[in-house]
């Protein structure tokens, strides 16, 4: 494994490269300053875990001083290992949406949810998914604050991609980390892809937590998928757009043929004919595949459209 990528992002904050599927680029981890010791934000799946403590050691963190965890929702990639950093962080008190504690508590659903979806590639890329300890657990439902170094870490509730997620704003740095509450905006590209999953996908409640997250006036926007946006303000007004092009699309797809693979490639061609693409190499729209495919946004668009009464539920 290379040398583990830490970059200063001012003020003493830190991202934590998290080397996805042996990638630069795809899931970033941040390291807050507290007064006495230091808060995490996401800690990516269990086959993250040595690049996360790896990461820790090239910024000279020992793990016993990382005292909070907060992930913005359940999805495996964000929060996936949390179980298995319980003894490597043994000081470390961990912080989800109260909706999203009990499957940390008892992950049987999220394993299965992953083999349905991937299939035998599950355990390989996501690992082993372990049980947290309800008492290193504190359920939040949002506008909660924590004491960080020159500021505070406020909780936002940000509903839409999952009922579940949740932004965190930083005062001092004026930073928000928005999970996947806006979408997949890789490195070196303009490009934003929607990150819009089954099973309880909600546009409405999507477009509010945008709303939510602007009112804060952030200074700088950080991706989880991947690192800060130079203008991340223009990127929150641009993804409800492009959101409500893309289910414009799915929708005039899944009205001729509700099957997630025509759905599929229908946004796929909407999203190369764009044109918001960066030209250069790695392709974009290969790299952000690796964290949020076509086939999943087409899922999720067509369970919101049958469970919101666009469609009919009966599949032909």
């Amino acid at each position: 494994m290379p040398a583990p990528t830490v970059r200063e992002l001012g003020e003493g904050r830190l991202l934590l490269d998290l080397d996805f599927r042996d990638t630069e680029g795809l899931i970033a981890s941040y390291l807050l300053p507290e007064a006495d010791g230091y808060a995490l934000v996401e800690t990516g799946p269990t086959t993250c875990r040595d690049a996360l403590l790896g990461g820790l050691a090239a910024a000279g963190v020992d793990p016993t001083e990382v005292r909070h965890v907060f992930v913005t929702h359940i999805h495996l990639d964000h929060a996936g290992g949390v179980g298995a950093l319980m003894e490597a962080l043994p000081r470390a008190t961990f912080y989800a949406h109260e909706a999203g504690v009990p499957h940390l508590v008892d992950p049987s659903k999220l394993i299965a949810s992953a083999r349905r979806a991937w299939g035998a590639a599950a355990d390989p890329l996501w690992g082993t998914i372990l049980p947290v300890p309800p008492g290193r657990l504190v359920a939040l439902t949002g506008g909660e604050r924590f004491p960080l170094r020159g500021g505070e870490l406020e909780t936002i509730a940000t509903p839409g991609h999952a009922k579940h997620h949740l932004a965190y704003f930083d005062t001092r740095l004026g930073g928000l980390f928005t999970g996947d509450g806006a979408g997949v905006r890789l490195e070196r590209s303009d490009h934003l892809r929607p990150a819009v999953p089954p099973p309880d996908l909600d546009l409405e409640l999507l477009y509010s937590s945008l709303d939510a997250m602007r009112r804060r006036e952030p200074r700088l926007v950080l991706f989880s998928h991947f690192g800060p946006s130079p203008d991340g303000i223009r990127d929150l007004v641009r993804y409800r757009a492009i959101v409500e092009e893309w289910s414009e699309v799915a929708l005039g797809a899944a009205r001729e043929r509700r099957e997630v693979p025509w759905i599929a490639e229908r946004l796929r061609a909407h999203d190369q004919a764009s044109g918001e693409s960066a030209p250069g190499p790695p392709a974009p729209a290969d790299r952000e595949s690796l964290v949020s495919g076509y086939e999943l946004a087409a899922a999720g668009f067509l369970r919101y459209f049958e469970t919101h009464g666009l469609i009919g539920q009966e599949r032909t």
